[in-house]
């Protein structure tokens, strides 16, 4: 039988002041879910994240909002919006709440 693992995402959630927290829950050959947990920060400006993995990410608490690289306007993220972000996909944070931590829960595969 394998190990069970068991916990609650929103327990003890780190400060986050200083920087973003990323805190692995499971990790497979193909697979990693992890919390994400911001407060204020964003990507640094001129730079693009790209993943070599596809992600599926929501918001699980706080605002945030995102863009991606030729495509037009940003997507505002409330609690329970979610967004699948292809691999290599340039996309970066431009807003995260200062005032409430956001708890993000993100699948990479």
């Amino acid at each position: 039988m394998p190990n069970l693992r068991a916990g609650n995402i929103f327990h003890n959630l780190p400060k986050a002041k200083a920087k973003e927290v990323f805190q692995p829950l499971l990790r497979d050959k193909k697979l990693k879910v992890e919390r994400i947990i911001s407060l204020g920060q964003v990507t640094k400006e001129g730079e693009w994240l790209r993943q070599k993995q596809n992600e599926w990410v929501v918001l699980l608490r706080g605002k945030a909002v995102l863009s991606f690289l030729g495509k037009p306007g940003v997507l505002k993220l409330k609690p329970g919006d979610y967004i699948f972000i292809p691999k290599n996909l340039r996309h970066r944070v431009e807003w995260s709440d200062p005032k409430e931590r956001s708890l993000w829960l993100a699948v990479h595969f």
